[in-house]
């Protein structure tokens, strides 16, 4: 190849339209109907054209436009308008200033593997994608002080296009970053800013680029430098793609990359977000960095380290788990471990369930999840699942005390709501409600809005995808060589009137897309029907080396042909945020009918949600605490099965019967006026539940105020005086797993305390009455520890029929007294009986420091045993 001179042609502006590039370089636009009605105005159809991105609008405009437009006063006053409100976004107060504390501003470095931002910025694949995307654009609006770390994908994701025969194919097409809403970073000397990252046998370089998404920072990492070899310039090439080894060497560049740029840039990260396992190396790079600039331990470095640490689980489904080989973890970290003063085995077994296990692979959850000290699944449900999946990490401990929690996914509302939606809640809930989405009160005004007003938009946006669906399949079916002649089979498709259906998500054989499908005769009888039809539209993609998945494309695409109801049922091909936006506004009823409880959280039912559609799900995810029977409907009643095909056969025939019996008949349903009068009703029900919890406004003051603000405030306290306390706190673990194995339970005696007076509990017939109280003393052997060192517990509840305490509860016991002998120490608490029934109490002890962030962070857990004391464990009590 010749060489090749590159340089970068910007548009030329004239001085009028030179806030024109300030708006477009700022993907602020995205979700302000303002910005984008400018840059339509420029030119729509170069804006639909050019994938809605303004920074190729501007480089694709003739230079005669922009001149017309220069002198053109309406524009120019537009424009003007804009461009005061970015300025004003950017420099106003904020949530954050106003609830947290503006001394020591933290920086929270969000690092996530995709980011689905805008469709013009293709570097995102799905839901982990768009709900960080939606996560940054609230941290945003709240004022978080929260920077993005992602990689930049030469091809980001796949496009994808069906054949003849129905069957996902794949194409790749390359990012124009040079015409894309982002920035190089430069050095003073106008060169690109790089890093360099080890890898076996070289380095690896890697240049960064900037997105400006309102007033957060998103920075992305791009290994396609000329310095680079070519098999290190893919690095970066594509998201998902490739083996596992390019895998590997993706999330060594995201996690160790991503924070040497943060450093590169001069950020320094208080606390550090790992939005799912793809960056957990970037918590080994952090003890890396501190170890070797504060002369520390391995062991004093992850307690700085591991208490300004996040990590977001995001599946509970193996295949979206990574995990590498031993083999590959010695290649790629051979030269690396012995940087963090560790061994081999204690490496490895840092990504290890069973330490032990020479033949387990190197997980990167389990890696996350020991170097953080705050966790959280994304719905109570997915947490509850998170606590029983990793729970033997934390032997001993009960599966409702692991350190996992929940923080419940949201939706950055503004983002996915039609404009003449925004517009309603604009005149009804107030012109400032878009900031204040976490207002259940706000929400209440819903009421307000007329119902011929409500129906006539959501009409509209139902056209307004039927529109969209045509021309999509008609573009699908020109591409495929359709005969002329058949082409106007896509001028006809789906009814403006009919009650409309949207299932759109990733096709993984959990999600069921064929459910509905399943019984063909019963679904030909409702799509049908003449006077009541129902339409189904469909939309998603498989993962490219799903098999299943592709063949459950191909199963759709097979019915509608063969039951002749194309007019009925269409596959909308390549599912992107763009589609997104028009089948959340124009369907009437999103279904998702997940195997429980394989979906962790979903957000497309929430977007479909705040735009007047009603959902009917099962109840997995995030619908578990969206759904109530006024507002949505359930597929089944949440049983577990152990059949799938079995619960295939009555899950489908509970969605029928719901849409013979409850859904259709109320869409059709009108008054007098020809409203579904009652249909607006559960909307607006709907719409009053879900807006206000399912946001990400909620979500990331949630994320802000249980875990962002305490991990920071714990980081500055633990690295402050050259690091003193975070390595007397090292020091004080190792003095507590050193002398643990010495400590024992040695005695338990319990006693009723009934009407003022006291005895000893028989431990033969253990009966105690209503509101009597049972109180113990326990005798601990804590050899060369402090009582100071531990909490003794008193850990009680009711109990199974395998004699295991349930739904426990624990109350610290108070120091007693030194016993006669050398380090046993006498403790006692107290419990009172409430309920009736059998119930369990036994005792625990646990280390105990100020500086511990949850009791379990050691993974230490003593409890009594049955040899150590005359009764039973957990000594068993009957109330009556």
């Amino acid at each position: 190849m010749p060489s090749v001179r590159s340089f970068t042609v910007l548009p030329a502006l004239p001085d009028a339209l030179k806030d024109l590039e300030f708006i477009a370089q700022n993907v602020f636009w995205s979700w302000n109907p303002e910005c984008i009605d400018l840059f339509k105005r420029i030119d729509s159809n170069l804006w639909s054209a050019g994938g809605h991105n303004p920074v190729k609008l501007l480089g694709n405009i003739s230079q005669l436009k922009l001149e017309s437009l220069a002198e053109n006063e309406g524009f120019l006053g537009e424009l003007q308008r804009v461009t005061e409100k970015l300025k004003g976004y950017l420099g106003g107060p904020t949530w954050y200033d106003k609830v947290c504390s503006a001394e020591g501003k933290p920086t929270i470095a969000y690092f996530s593997a995709e980011f689905g931002i805008h469709e013009c910025l293709p570097i995102y694949a799905g839901g982990l994608g768009i709900l960080a995307g939606d996560h940054i654009k609230s941290a945003s609006d709240l004022g978080i002080p929260l920077v993005g770390i992602g990689l930049l994908y030469q091809k980001g994701y796949f496009r994808q296009y069906l054949n003849v025969d129905g069957w996902q194919q794949e194409v790749y097409i390359e990012n124009d970053f040079y015409n894309m809403p982002i920035e190089l970073i430069r050095k003073e000397s106008g060169r690109p800013l790089t890093i360099s990252v080890e890898y076996p046998g070289r380095c690896v370089l890697a240049q960064i680029w900037c997105a400006s998404v309102g007033r957060v920072k998103v920075y992305l990492l791009d290994t396609n430098v000329e310095a680079n070899s070519l098999a290190d310039r893919m690095i970066t090439s594509s998201l998902y793609g490739g083996d596992r080894e390019l895998r590997i060497r993706q999330e060594i560049m995201l996690g160790i990359g991503g924070l040497k740029a943060l450093s590169a840039m001069g950020i320094s990260p208080t606390v550090c977000h790992m939005n799912e396992g793809h960056a957990a190396f970037m918590a080994l790079e952090r003890i890396r960095e501190l170890r070797n600039s504060k002369n520390m331990t391995f062991d004093e470095a992850v307690e700085a380290t591991r208490a300004g640490n996040v990590f977001t689980i995001h599946t509970p489904v193996k295949a979206g788990l990574d995990e590498f080989r031993v083999e590959l973890m010695d290649r790629y970290f051979g030269n690396y471990f012995p940087k963090l003063g560790i061994n081999r085995n204690r490496f490895l077994a840092l990504g290890r369930m069973l330490p032990d296990d020479d033949n387990e692979a190197f997980k990167m959850p389990i890696l996350a999840l020991k170097l953080s000290s705050y966790a959280n699944g994304v719905s109570k449900l997915h947490g509850e699942i998170s606590r029983g999946m990793w729970g033997s990490l934390w032997p001993g401990v009960p599966i409702d005390e692991v350190p996992i929690k929940s923080i419940t996914n949201g939706i950055h509302i503004k983002n996915w709501v039609a404009d003449e939606i925004d517009t309603l809640y604009a005149r009804y809930l107030g012109p400032t409600w878009a900031d204040e989405t976490m207002d259940k009160a706000i929400w209440e005004n819903i009421e307000q809005i007329p119902d011929e007003e409500f129906w006539h938009i959501h009409q509209r946006c139902r056209e307004r995808l039927i529109v969209f669906a045509r021309n999509r399949l008609k573009s699908q079916m020109q591409r495929r060589g359709t005969y002329h002649t058949e082409l106007n089979h896509a001028e006809e498709v789906l009814d403006p009137e009919a009650l409309t259906i949207g299932f759109a998500r990733r096709f993984a054989t959990y999600k069921r897309g064929t459910l509905l499908l399943r019984d063909p005769q019963r679904l030909m009888k409702l799509l049908g029907d003449s006077k009541r039809p129902i339409q189904l539209i469909f939309a998603g993609k498989a993962h490219p080396k799903d098999a299943e998945g592709k063949d459950i494309i191909r199963h759709i695409t097979h019915f509608a042909g063969q039951h002749d109801v194309r007019r009925r049922i269409v596959f909308l091909e390549n599912y992107d945020m763009d589609m997104a936006r028009v089948m959340v506004r124009g369907v009437d009823v999103w279904l998702s009918n997940p195997r429980r409880p394989m979906e962790a959280s979903g957000t497309s039912g929430m977007k479909a949600a705040v735009n007047g559609v009603l959902n009917m799900s099962t109840l997995d995810g995030w619908w578990c605490e969206g759904y109530t029977p006024d507002g949505g409907w359930v597929i089944g009643a949440g049983e577990d099965y152990e059949n799938p095909d079995y619960q295939d056969i009555v899950e489908s025939q509970a969605l029928y019967n719901m849409l013979e019996n409850e859904v259709i008949p109320l869409f059709y349903t009108r008054s007098v006026d020809n409203l579904p009068r009652a249909w607006i009703r559960r909307v607006k029900n709907s719409i009053k539940w879900i807006a206000p919890r399912f946001n990400t406004h909620r979500m990331v003051a949630e994320y802000t105020r249980k875990f962002y603000n305490p991990a920071a405030a714990k980081w500055t306290y633990l690295t402050a005086e050259a690091m003193a306390k975070a390595k007397a706190f090292s020091q004080w673990k190792a003095d507590i797993r050193d002398a643990w194995p010495e400590c024992v339970v040695k005695d338990v005696i319990m006693e009723i305390q009934q009407d003022g007076g006291g005895e000893q509990l028989n431990p033969r017939q253990p009966q105690l009455k209503v509101g009597s109280k049972l109180s113990v003393r326990t005798l601990v052997k804590l050899g060369k520890l402090s009582p100071d060192d531990v909490s003794v517990e008193l850990y009680y509840g009711p109990v199974d029929s395998w004699g295991n305490i349930r739904e426990g509860s624990a109350v610290r016991m108070d120091y007693e007294k030194a016993s006669d002998e050398q380090g046993e120490h006498w403790f006692a608490g107290s419990m009172s009986c409430k309920r009736t029934g059998q119930h369990g109490v036994s005792v625990r002890v646990l280390p105990r420091h100020a500086d511990l962030v949850n009791p379990h962070e050691l993974g230490l857990i003593l409890w009594e045993r049955a040899s150590d004391v005359q009764e039973p464990n957990p000594t068993e009590v009957h109330s009556a």
